[in-house]
Order: structure tokens, then sequence, then C-alpha cells
């Protein structure tokens, strides 16, 4: 089986081909590692972290950044069961808002994102799907 982490061309190329002036909602579906995996060099490599702590880090750095644009988290909840699919397919899922499409593309350019945020990401997340949808 495949295991996405990030975007493929393609995939970003449609998205950015979208209208970027309306609100969007973008539904996450993460997959953690068992154990966070940063590449040697980190502060956090060696560290022992689990995937889901890792992701942690990284949410609470993204929730701030992304607050300061008016996104906010929609809905989240914990699992608890799984009625259609293989159970244990999905550690995580929730739905970010944001204001419009071109305020998501600013964040996934932003240098603080890219060099401080995005490697606890990395290093948490086995497989994952985000799918948008009109806000």
């Amino acid at each position: 089986m495949t295991a996405y982490v990030d975007p493929d061309r393609e995939n970003w190329q449609r998205f950015k081909d979208l209208p970027r002036d309306r609100p969007i909602h973008m539904l996450n579906l993460i997959k953690f590692r068992d154990l966070a995996a940063y590449p040697e060099g980190h502060p956090s490599h060696g560290m022992g972290l689990t995937g889901r702590e890792a992701y942690a880090i990284y949410a609470e750095g993204f929730q701030r950044l992304v607050a300061q644009d008016g996104a906010a988290m929609v809905w989240q909840a914990p699992l608890e069961c799984v009625v259609t699919g293989p159970e244990g397919e999905w550690d995580e899922a929730f739905v970010m808002g944001y204001p419009d499409s071109a305020s998501f593309m600013a964040m996934v350019k932003n240098e603080q994102y890219v060099r401080d945020i995005v490697p606890h990401r990395t290093a948490a997340v086995a497989d994952s799907r985000l799918i948008r949808f009109r806000g």
C-alpha cells in the first residue's frame, strides 16, 4: 500500500487551480509512526518521541501560526471505532477551516512553518490524506 505524507505536483496544481478567494475546509486523516523519525542533526533526533508526540508539537506550532490568518479548527474528536473500512487505518481525523485557499498556500510557503514546524509533521506521520472541501 502506498503511503502519502506530502502532496504530489499534480494534486497540488489541482488545488492551486481552484478559486482562491472563498472559504475552504481541509479534512485531515493521519496515521502516526510508532516512533517519530527525525533526521540526524534535528534537535528532536534521538529523543524517543512517538509519532503522536511529535505531531502534538507540530499541531501546537501550526495552530499558533494559522490563527494569525483567521484559520481555525472546525471539528476534531477522538476516534472511537471504524464502521466502514479497516480498523486502525487512521489515528486522527479533523477539519481545519481557512478563510480562503490563498491563506492556506501562504502558510505552506511561510519560512517559519517550513523550517520550524513541518519537520515535526514529517517525523510524525506514516500516512495521511488531506482533502479540500468548499467552506
